[in-house]
């Protein structure tokens, strides 16, 4: 089975019907058909709604994450062990820290990053990425 982490960018891209949102659908049938398993952090999950909520408003934000919670995408909650793991990424590369969680998380689920960020262009580890665009 396989397993997805999805970025903020991912998500966004599916609900705003950008380049990509095919590809995240096709994910999300994935895991309706119990062939994969979906995970996001917690702090990606806050990167959707913020983005959401500054673009267009409170109201449109609130719809994103009641839609969200529908899919089958398990939240994760940054402990210790999580937020330890993303800051040695911010550490060791120039991304934005939101982004270093999902890193962790992929690392931590040996899973695939769901992405379509050009920033995850500039990661040298053993991380596997699934590109969107």
């Amino acid at each position: 089975m396989k397993d997805y982490v999805f970025d903020s960018f991912a998500i966004i891209a599916f609900f705003e019907d950008e380049p990509g949102a095919d590809e995240v659908e096709n994910v999300l049938r994935e895991l309706y058909e119990k062939k994969a398993r979906g995970w996001m952090s917690v702090i990606n999950w806050g990167e959707v709604y913020y983005s959401t909520y500054r673009e267009q408003g409170p109201d449109a934000a609130e719809a994103v994450v009641f839609q969200l919670a529908k899919y089958p995408i398990t939240l994760v909650d940054a402990d210790k062990g999580l937020t330890r793991e993303a800051a040695e990424f911010k550490g060791k590369y120039p991304i934005a820290y939101a982004d270093c969680f999902a890193l962790a998380l992929v690392k931590r689920k040996r899973a695939e990053l769901l992405t379509g960020d050009p920033v995850f262009g500039k990661i040298r580890e053993d991380i596997k990425l699934r590109w969107i665009v």
